[in-house]
């Protein structure tokens, strides 16, 4: 297994607020709206529930799924104070657990900043925001009659993954492998995650496994997609500072 601990910041010529911000609104919304995960009223209201977008009904009160191991499990649904739809919103803010949390946040940490520092501040907004939805709707189309909720921001974030390959492919990152740090290419890092987030769609039954392979895989390629128009007018990529070689 492998995970990214840094990247090559050298070049970077603007405060990433809006990075920073995004960082904040998560760690807030997780500590004091989901009480660090015990607020199961406020998680199972504004989470994302593809049923409910499918058929444009808030679902309320208990709802009975089967577990991976075939036992019935009991979901409590709360009447939302929203429109359904809100929730792809709302759902890009919120996490299962002090992990979730922490291992969204800092993948956030490391590959956002380079892409606000590219497209700025307000474009990078609504970057965000989008491979976010487009994350949403990818899961919903996989397992359009779920009833499970599903919430993180991690549908935005492999959306900035998608971007950060396109832009920065041979920049390097430092990434734990095996308990061994090495450097590499963006390209091989972010295209191993990819991968396996394929490979683990493909075996895994939907509804089963807990982890929205498709939100991730949607909103990857959504951020593909999207930033070859919001990168416009943006220069190369500039390489890779010394200390990376």
């Amino acid at each position: 297994m492998f995970f990214p601990i840094g990247d090559d910041n050298s070049d970077i010529r603007i405060t990433p607020y809006v990075n920073y911000l995004f960082l904040a609104a998560n760690v807030i919304v997780f500590v004091l709206l989901q009480g660090m995960g015990s607020n199961e009223i406020f998680t199972n209201t504004y989470s994302l529930i593809p049923a409910e977008i499918t058929t444009g009904t808030d679902l309320i009160g208990p709802q009975t799924v089967q577990a991976p191991l075939g036992e019935l499990v009991e979901i409590m649904h709360f009447e939302s104070a929203y429109n359904v739809n809100f929730h792809f919103l709302s759902s890009m803010f919120m996490h299962g657990s002090f992990g979730h949390l922490f291992g969204n946040m800092l993948f956030l940490w490391i590959f956002g900043d380079n892409l606000e520092d590219r497209i700025g501040h307000l474009k990078f907004i609504l970057f965000y925001l989008l491979c976010g939805i487009g994350a949403g709707v990818a899961q919903i189309i996989t397992d359009p009659g779920s009833i499970v909720p599903m919430l993180g921001a991690s549908g935005a974030i492999s959306g900035v993954l998608g971007a950060y390959v396109a832009l920065f492919p041979k920049r390097k990152v430092k990434a734990i492998v095996l308990g061994r740090i090495v450097i590499v290419p963006a390209i091989i890092v972010l295209g191993i995650w990819f991968g396996m987030q394929v490979v683990f769609s493909l075996i895994t039954p939907a509804g089963v496994g807990g982890v929205a392979y498709a939100a991730h895989i949607g909103g990857f390629i959504a951020g593909l997609v999207l930033i070859k128009l919001f990168s416009i007018g943006t220069g190369p990529d500039t390489g890779s500072s010394p200390f990376y070689q």
